[in-house]
């Protein structure tokens, strides 16, 4: 029986336990735990048996367990990942998220080496665990020339990153608001990539054309900003109809913290609009037919 993709919302790893009691109630189908750079001083064996008894009896899934930081770069790091490789089942998720590391200051082309070597053990890993690794499509104000901690966020090299390490076990956690930052148009990429997507982030933009053509790209005014989704540029609707059609068996996690019209005070009210925006773009919750029971 095909379900509706489930619509949920990203956590932070250290808030989690604190916030996600409240949470629960409010409709989400799903978290995804993120730390970033470091888990601070959360031990995840010791972690995990608590996010499992907060969701006890919910039906809320946990749909990745995130930690964003730069293995190229970071021995810690890999050890890191090779632990939430470890745990991910722990968690009850099969996903776990992160960044392709980089060779800070260098061209992409400089970081494939490592990657091919870093990533082609991580991912030997999560295919004898049965993981896929997710890479986050973040710039992290990076350029092609001149990367910071992720080289997964263009396409260009996404290819080159599946052509040095291919394995179903690798993939990418999409979001429209990072190709829009780059001036890609999300729905033909996601057309393109939708069978490498493991993890969806509901993230949104709005671009500023008419900035864009008065003063380009680099002038003194942002010319794209990230928005809740229902409130940028993106067509949810059209980016469902993608991922049904493809069979897209993952989630959908809202990334807040990010709209500068709802931050603060006004983050949960961007985020429950956000969440029955999307639920009505995948078409509304599932409900069986009278003439099959």
């Amino acid at each position: 029986m095909d379900q509706p993709i489930k619509v949920g919302t990203c956590i932070p790893g250290r808030n989690f336990l604190s916030w996600v009691p409240v949470l629960k109630d409010k409709g989400f189908e799903c978290f995804s735990i993120n730390f970033h750079m470091t888990l601070g001083d959360i031990r995840l064996h010791d972690f995990f048996p608590k996010v499992n008894e907060i969701l006890d009896g919910t039906g809320i899934e946990i749909s990745s367990l995130g930690f964003y930081n730069n293995p190229l770069q970071n021995e810690d790091a890999v050890r890191q990942l090779h632990e939430c490789i470890d745990l991910a089942e722990s968690f009850h998720t099969k996903t776990v998220s992160t960044f392709a590391g980089a060779m800070e200051g260098e061209p992409v082309e400089a970081a494939l080496p490592q990657f091919k070597k870093v990533f082609g053990e991580l991912t030997r890993h999560a295919e004898d665990k049965g993981v896929r690794l997710a890479i986050e499509n973040c710039p992290m104000s990076g350029t092609w020339k001149k990367t910071t901690c992720n080289i997964g966020f263009n396409p260009r090299a996404w290819d080159m990153m599946f052509d040095a390490v291919d394995t179903p076990a690798l993939g990418l956690e999409w979001e429209p608001a990072h190709q829009m930052y780059q001036l890609i148009d999300p729905i033909a990429n996601l057309q393109k990539y939708v069978g490498k997507i493991v993890h969806v982030h509901g993230k949104d933009a709005s671009i500023n054309w008419n900035l864009i053509k008065e003063e380009g790209v680099t002038g003194q005014k942002p010319f794209v900003f990230s928005r809740f989704p229902g409130l940028g540029d993106t067509d949810w609707r059209k980016i469902f109809e993608i991922l049904q059609q493809a069979g897209y068996e993952g989630c959908l996690s809202i990334e807040g913290y990010h709209d500068p019209l709802f931050m603060g005070e006004k983050e949960m009210t961007g985020q429950m609009h956000a969440l029955r925006y999307l639920k009505w773009c995948r078409g509304g919750d599932f409900i069986p037919n009278p003439w099959n029971q």
